[in-house]
């Protein structure tokens, strides 16, 4: 059963005048995924501009160093409680334990693909559905992005109320 996109592709209103619609079918097709299947519900392609100075982070898997720099990523810094992280970029728990969090800097005339998370089938007993949440999937991000600073993940555990 399919559910519907939820969100909005339009880039975050702070940042709209550092990007700019284009028209890429291909880049798109890349970064759309099938219901159950994660990646992207719905997209839209942007340039970004040439003064563009934007921070972007991904948390990563560090059993898999060729991860760090992967397709997706989000404009806000990762925060909250990780399961609801999980939730809502889709992110199952076999692809990655979310150990690292990367932060770089966008690189001016790069092309991402801004949208929202299609639904995601980890196993039987636990599927995340569509998202609201914004996700920037970027091809090739080792040529994208610039001014890297690497993060580990901690325990901090917080009183259940």
């Amino acid at each position: 059963m399919s559910q519907a996109c939820e969100g909005s592709t339009d880039i975050p209103p702070h940042l709209s005048t550092q990007f700019e619609p284009v028209t890429d079918p291909a880049l798109l097709n890349e970064a759309l995924g099938a219901p159950n299947e994660g990646e992207l519900c719905q997209g839209q392609v942007y340039v970004a501009l040439e003064e563009t100075r934007i921070q972007i982070y991904r948390a990563w898997n560090s059993t898999n160093p060729g991860s760090r720099l992967g397709n997706w990523w989000a404009f806000d810094k990762p925060s909250g409680r990780v399961a609801d992280y999980r939730e809502d970029y889709e992110i199952c728990y076999q692809w990655s334990p979310l150990d690292k969090m990367v932060s770089c800097t966008l690189t001016p005339g790069t092309k991402v693909v801004v949208g929202n998370g299609q639904s995601a089938q980890c196993s039987q007993y636990l599927t995340y559905p569509v998202s609201a949440e914004q996700q920037v999937y970027i091809d090739e991000a080792a040529e994208a992005v610039a001014n890297c600073a690497d993060y580990d993940g901690m325990f901090s555990w917080e009183a259940v109320e």
